[in-house]
């Protein structure tokens, strides 16, 4: 059913919008406002919202600003003047991930968009959290109001990967980093070396602003004393992890020797202790075992094109169930990141 009586257009074509088209382009500004809340959201996920009238106005909008805070729903029917009040009753609401249907720190939003009486809700993408999971679609149509599902849905899981990994597998989402040289190794002899730039360093601070938790070997950090925080970005530090393999232990954590991994018994207190994304960074045996327990979701390599070794510690070798999601090039070195071909 349309519900939008005005004729948006194509610019290049000058035909009529359909209504599928209309969701998306609504829904795509939900998406820019969400994104606002990347550093103080955590751990909740990022939501954006869009009220759009029945003669295509957006009459508000808003995203979740920080966690215990409104979210998104809030926040957009908050800033919705007096005077458009009246307009709710046709109106759509847009919002990238379901509305919640359980108190929390704030009460449920599919309560509110309920209240509110707006005529349709379009969502990006279900809620995989376990308090949710399609209650807040079902509570919103149980009130008689249409709501249409999968908007946009990949770039909405996209934009919360980290929130929906953490609630659907139990563990944090997990990003194995590492720069190489052009023929394939992580230092000079054992030595380390530079291999980032200026602008790619830079880069690797904006990854570590983004994620909760960074971890690295007894031995890289010995040879490297790398520092694992943010100094060329803006951000929270992430929690700093090393790992020994001979004695596994971390933050003050001895690891027993039972029946479960390592890994898996690291990955267990992580998510018990609300670690929704981290960051490995080496070295070449640590990387190793995530990559032989399966233990990722996304692999980031640097590649210095101008540099070369004739001996040093070998990179590790890509899995073969990866897909090459982007290729950037940036002052000479190379930036490939790979995800799951499939899960």
């Amino acid at each position: 059913m349309k519900q939008n009586k005005v004729s948006f257009q194509n610019p290049w074509t000058g035909e009529p919008l359909s209504q599928q088209e209309i969701d998306e382009m609504f829904m795509r500004r939900c998406l820019q406002l969400a994104k606002n809340g990347r550093q103080n959201a955590k751990p909740n996920p990022m939501v954006g919202a869009v009220i759009v009238s029945a003669d295509g106005r957006i009459i508000g909008e808003g995203y979740h600003v920080r966690c215990g805070e409104g979210h998104a729903e809030v926040n957009a029917f908050a800033s919705v003047r007096p005077e458009n009040e009246p307009l709710l009753h046709e109106a759509t609401i847009y919002v990238s991930l379901e509305p919640c249907s359980h108190y929390g720190k704030t009460p449920p939003c599919a309560d509110l968009v309920v209240k509110k009486g707006v005529k349709r809700c379009v969502c990006g993408c279900v809620d995989p959290f376990a308090k949710v999971q399609g209650r807040g679609i079902q509570k919103i149509r149980e009130a008689g109001i249409e709501v249409t599902v999968g908007v946009l849905e990949k770039e909405c899981l996209e934009l919360n990967k980290r929130f929906i990994t953490y609630n659907t597998h139990k563990r944090p989402y997990v990003i194995l980093k590492w720069a190489q040289t052009v023929n394939g190794f992580l230092d000079d002899g054992g030595k380390g070396m530079a291999i980032s730039s200026p602008f790619t360093k830079m880069l690797s601070h904006k990854l570590r602003a983004e994620n909760d938790a960074i971890l690295v070997g007894r031995i890289t950090d010995e040879r490297d004393h790398s520092q694992l925080n943010v100094r060329d970005w803006s951000g929270k530090d992430p929690l700093r992890l090393v790992i020994d393999r001979n004695h596994p232990c971390f933050e003050g954590l001895d690891f027993s020797q039972g029946k479960t991994s390592v890994l898996d018994q690291m990955m267990d207190h992580l998510y018990i202790n609300k670690v929704q994304s981290l960051i490995v960074e080496g070295g070449a045996i640590t990387h190793q075992a995530f990559l032989d327990a399966g233990l990722w979701d996304e692999i980031r390599v640097e590649t210095a094109v101008g540099k070369s070794v004739e001996k040093g510690t070998e990179a590790p070798r890509l899995p073969h169930d990866v897909r090459l999601l982007t290729h950037e090039e940036y002052d000479g070195n190379v930036i490939d990141i790979y995800e799951r071909s499939k899960y």
